[in-house]
């Protein structure tokens, strides 16, 4: 629920899609956080280049979302929120949606 709050993608690039799964590229430099925005579908985040993240709730839940190089990650759709980068090194991710 955004209560017309405007959201923003999921990450910064579509790098591929198809009728079953859409491929976002991620980066977040130290301190760095992407804008409010929601999964509308299943996704697997794998981390490319890991880093120390917080993912923050609309509603305000802080959820510690560390992510080491080559991890891999399933996460179910919901909640409107913003991943902030709290480490000190890049984080880099291919978001891969499930359609």
């Amino acid at each position: 629920m955004s209560d017309g709050i405007e959201l923003g993608p999921v990450g910064q690039e579509i790098v591929y899609e198809n009728d079953r799964v859409r491929v976002w590229h991620i980066r977040l430099e130290p301190g760095e956080s992407q804008p409010l925005h929601r999964h509308d579908h299943p996704y697997l985040v794998v981390a490319v280049q890991g880093a120390k993240n917080v993912v923050q709730t609309i509603d305000g839940t802080r959820i510690d979302a560390d992510e080491p190089t080559g991890g891999v990650v399933y996460r179910d759709p919901g909640a409107v929120h913003m991943l902030t980068n709290v480490g000190n090194t890049t984080y880099l991710a291919r978001l891969v949606e499930l359609k």
